[in-house]
């Protein structure tokens, strides 16, 4: 057996990563979900745990209608340990679905009914799930070969006051989420149950608790629905769910307002679009979380203005360690910042930024010095369904000062800050080039964001080799031109990295789970003349 890579360090490379790692809070690691919400129901069974317009469904009665469900589960067959897909509308109905899953001892697989039949299957395959929760028995039962569909409706689910006796420990998986893969083929990201749990336990980055009142406003296929859903009812909050299955800005705010909301989870491009269109709508938040997408320091210095220190956290974190791993209290910040970090590991992590030319074990970086974002703890994901080779390629185990870590490689580069915050720069496949010289979107769109007409911008890889970087501009300044906007970059950029085409838009499109649709807006403007670019 080969001798573990060792990740060299510097003194003060290593006196900043021990400042930052020092995370380890004490938490329930061991347990499942269902007996951390199962001790909820007990100490307060009345206590409203989800809530939808003008119906409440209390921690106990939430408890009775997943053991029901769950003990019909088994009553019909399912194996312990068996892959479940959810396909639900959002409604009280699809948190016991989610809860009864976890009882039997399975991990649900969230999917979107509008997903197309292909793609569904592969991922059913991927998953090994041969049985369905469903709200829509009929409209599915022609789609799923080979799955045994099961129909949860209101009403439908018989309540029990004894659950399955089955036992669920912090090492099991909880849920899967499929990914996009750069392949074309979605990756599937299996989440254990420690993951959820350390996520939602002692959390820094917001109050959770008693007398928390989380939106759950994310597709539940889109991990930021974990924290959403239990980060309300494993720490005794009350899950609020949004009314409708597309968001309405317009109404946002009065739904934040009625149903005394106080912590929200935006995407970064959604929060864009509120701070744009519906400001007041989160006057009356106590906690809004950002993250998912590279942030524009001058929207967040705007924010910032407008709400208040104490209010606005950036997170960042990809699938594979579980919803969040970082989180950045935004308190002060100048429109002219150069920066905005993504901060300090949360509880239970831990973040490395390495050097990985030279040494095959990396280097660890210095305050200042760039290098690839790994991250630790006990948020990681076991690897990816089916596909051993990029699990062994991206989880990897390493010796960092003299502990050896198992560690998952993001793909995205960034530095440590003096102070220990870490700071984005951008992935690996924002990187193109153009004759001969290495591109990162991410400073083309950072400057492009300083340029006082732009609202919003998107800075991508064209699919047309011969203009390989295109982009998309959302302004109502009528003096903003790509001409303009063009001078300006080249104000502050060498010449080969202005945009070879840069398109003025009325907005930019979303996605289901809030992020920029590349897709669409490549789609809609491929066929449209390109504007003057000389």
């Amino acid at each position: 057996m080969s001798a573990l890579r060792r990740v060299t360090a510097s003194e003060a490379a290593l006196a900043a990563h021990r400042q930052i790692n020092a995370t380890a809070v004490g938490y329930p690691r061991d347990s499942g979900v269902p007996a951390l919400f199962e001790e909820r129901a007990r100490l307060r069974p009345e206590a409203p745990a989800v809530e939808q317009g003008a119906r409440t469904v209390g921690y106990g009665q939430l408890d009775r209608l997943a053991n029901g469900l769950a003990r019909d589960l088994l009553a019909r067959g399912l194996p312990p340990g068996a892959t479940v897909g959810v396909c639900l509308d959002r409604s009280p109905e699809l948190v016991v679905a989610l809860l009864a899953v976890l009882k039997c001892g399975g991990c649900y697989l969230p999917f979107d009914a509008s997903w197309p039949d292909e793609r569904l299957r592969a991922l059913l395959s991927d998953a090994d799930c041969r049985w369905v929760l469903t709200d829509r028995p009929a409209e599915l039962a022609d789609r799923l070969d080979g799955c045994r569909t099961v129909p949860v409706t209101r009403g439908g689910v018989a309540e029990s006051e004894r659950g399955p006796e089955v036992e669920v420990t912090g090492d099991a998986v909880a849920y899967v989420n499929f990914t996009s893969g750069s392949t074309g083929r979605p990756k599937g990201v299996p989440v254990r149950h420690r993951g959820v749990v350390r996520l939602v336990s002692g959390a820094r980055y917001a109050r959770l608790g008693e007398g928390g009142r989380l939106l759950q406003l994310a597709p539940v296929t889109f991990d930021a629905a974990t924290f959403e859903i239990w980060g309300a009812l494993l720490t005794g909050g009350t899950c609020v769910l949004y009314p409708d299955a597309r968001l309405s800005l317009s109404k946002l705010g009065r739904v934040l307002r009625e149903s005394r909301v106080n912590v929200l989870f935006l995407t970064t491009a959604l929060f864009n679009s509120v701070l744009d269109e519906a400001p007041e709508a989160l006057d009356t938040v106590a906690t809004v979380l950002t993250g998912g997408e590279r942030a524009s320091v001058p929207r967040l210095a705007q924010a910032v203005r407008r709400y208040g220190p104490g209010r606005l956290v950036h997170v960042y974190g990809p699938t594979e360690s579980t919803t969040f791993a970082t989180y950045h209290r935004v308190d002060a910040l100048p429109a002219d910042a150069a920066e905005l970090p993504i901060g300090r590991p949360i509880q239970n992590t831990r973040l490395y930024v390495i050097d990985t030319d030279g040494d095959d074990g990396g280097e660890l970086c210095e305050p200042g010095r760039p290098g690839e974002i790994w991250l630790a703890g006990d948020g990681l994901s076991p690897g990816y369904l089916g596909m051993p080779e990029l699990t062994a390629r991206l989880f990897v185990e390493r010796e960092v000062d003299g502990v050896r870590e198992r560690l998952y490689r993001t793909g995205d580069y960034g530095h440590l800050r003096a102070d220990g915050a870490a700071v984005f720069h951008g992935r690996r496949d924002d990187q193109v080039k153009v004759n001969g010289y290495r591109i990162e979107l991410g400073e083309i769109a950072h400057h492009l964001d300083r340029h006082p007409a732009v609202r919003r911008s998107f800075v991508t890889a064209s699919a047309r080799g011969e203009k390989p970087v295109w982009a998309f501009v959302v302004t109502d300044d009528p003096a903003c031109t790509p001409q303009a906007l063009r001078a300006h970059l080249r104000a502050l950029l060498p010449g080969f990295m202005v945009p070879a085409r840069i398109q003025l838009c009325d907005t930019l499109p979303l996605t289901a789970s809030g992020k920029i649709d590349r897709t669409a807006l490549l789609a809609a403007h491929a066929r449209r003349p390109a504007p003057e670019e000389t």
